[in-house]
């Protein structure tokens, strides 16, 4: 049976023609989809995408027309749609990605100030000289040493400072991490 006899035959709904095909050309469309895509089940979808194409057109197709050509067309028509929707899915996940890591960061920041103000608020109940220390050490970072050196204290009065006023703060910002749900 020739190539027009056969699509002839195939266009009148003849399965064993299409079945003459299948196993004539089945190998030549799996062979070249493998040139683009690496995954074997991915490829064995598209030679099934393209003969359930090539089944579902039949009563359009044109005797008259390489059979060969046809099924190069189709596959490459779905290869090329396969690889742009992967990419517009991917395009997809990496913007939905960033969109949630911006949300996050947006709350993080949020959470942080909150934070920070609250700090701020238990550290101006300390006594005057610790939060003096606390912030001298915290805020305008400076060494122990320099802090004992700008107040006329000793490093040991500094560091039992700083212990006290971290405890302080322990002792006051449980209440307010359950409150922002951390």
């Amino acid at each position: 049976m020739n190539g027009q006899e056969t699509i002839i035959k195939l266009r009148a709904g003849d399965e064993n023609a299409f079945s003459d095909i299948y196993k004539r050309h089945w190998r030549q469309v799996y062979n070249f989809t493998r040139l683009y895509i690496n995954s074997s089940a991915e490829v064995m979808e598209v030679v099934q995408e393209v003969f359930v194409k090539l089944w579902e057109t039949r009563e359009r197709l044109d005797e008259t027309k390489n059979l060969e050509g046809l099924l190069f067309i189709m596959t490459r028509n779905l290869i090329f749609n396969r690889s742009r929707k992967s990419f517009s899915e991917e395009a997809f996940k990496i913007q939905a990605l960033a969109s949630m890591e911006n949300s996050y960061n947006i709350d993080a920041e949020i959470e942080a100030s909150d934070l920070k103000e609250h700090i701020d608020k238990i550290v101006s109940l300390m006594p005057p000289r610790r939060r003096q220390i606390f912030r001298m050490s915290r805020e305008e970072h400076l060494s122990r040493k320099e802090i004992a050196l700008q107040l006329g204290i000793t490093e040991k009065a500094v560091d039992r400072s700083l212990a006290l006023a971290l405890d302080f703060i322990r002792e006051h910002l449980p209440l307010f991490l359950i409150f922002i749900g951390l």
